[in-house]
């Protein structure tokens, strides 16, 4: 028997209207968990810089150790200098800072020279949100990000840097899809605390720090500078070793260093 007009349009409505709120359902929890990512991704960030600066603090108040001890500012990369906040704008802010976004930002990003890109990233920002430690007024540590390609993936994450611009105080790596168990031993909390108390530079602000292919020799002149290579991983071992000498390099917060050390100087 075939169908009456009027049940034609009836199964229509009904199919229309069951897509309709569908839509509307599917839209809403989207928005809503992407809030709720994003809001997730920025908790993970602060966890990450409180980890690597050495600042105690737990799930209650890491907001506030946050905002007690961590100073965020906006460098230049070619100059070294902090950019005021009266040349921040939409795009380039503290608040919004996306270190991919910027990196492919067509005035904010740059290619890097294949023979300068140890870290084999092919672009960068031009500029980088930073963190500061301040205690009592006083400049503590600074907290870089750093990233670079491993065996599998791009690595993302911090490296702090004493008072001193010499000693590393710690590194953690936030984001990254290397092997358990192999090249995701970046992870592991005692590879990490192998870094804290090492070099980055000689007295001549030569950058000696490197992450060598096995265990390093306690007895040798260099071990202050030299880091254990993460065993059964040597591409990723290679990939941190490039990625830290490249941000801590000229390329990198080289010329941030520099201004440093000249204002330390007068």
């Amino acid at each position: 028997m075939a169908m009456s007009n009027d049940n034609i349009l009836k199964i229509f409505f009904v199919t229309l209207g069951v897509c309709i709120v569908c839509a509307v359902f599917v839209a809403t929890t989207t928005v809503t968990l992407r809030e709720r990512q994003d809001i997730n991704k920025e908790t993970d960030k602060i966890k990450n810089i409180l980890s690597v600066s050495g600042l105690e603090y737990n799930e209650k108040n890491i907001l506030d150790i946050y905002k007690k001890n961590i100073k965020a500012i906006v460098i230049e990369f070619e100059t070294g200098e902090e950019i005021p906040d009266n040349k921040l704008d939409k795009e380039l802010n503290i608040v919004d800072f996306n270190i991919k976004r910027m990196a492919n930002h067509p005035s904010h990003g740059k290619v890097i020279p294949p023979s300068e890109d140890i870290a084999d990233i092919k672009r960068m920002p031009k500029y980088m949100v930073i963190y500061q430690i301040v205690e009592n007024q006083k400049l503590k540590k600074h907290i870089l990000p750093i990233y670079g390609k491993g065996l599998w993936s791009t690595l993302y994450g911090f490296i702090a840097i004493d008072s001193d611009l010499k000693t590393i105080t710690g590194l953690t790596f936030y984001e990254h899809g290397e092997t358990p168990g192999l090249g995701g031993e970046v992870d592991n909390p005692r590879w990490k605390q192998i870094w804290v108390g090492k070099k980055a530079f000689d007295e001549n602000w030569n950058l000696k720090i490197e992450v060598i292919k096995g265990v390093v020799d306690k007895n040798s002149d260099e071990a202050i500078y030299q880091v254990d290579g993460l065993s059964g991983s040597t591409l990723t071992t290679r990939g941190v070793d490039h990625l830290v000498k490249f941000w801590l390099g000229e390329n990198g917060y080289g010329k941030y260093f520099q201004k440093l050390r000249e204002g330390n100087n007068e």
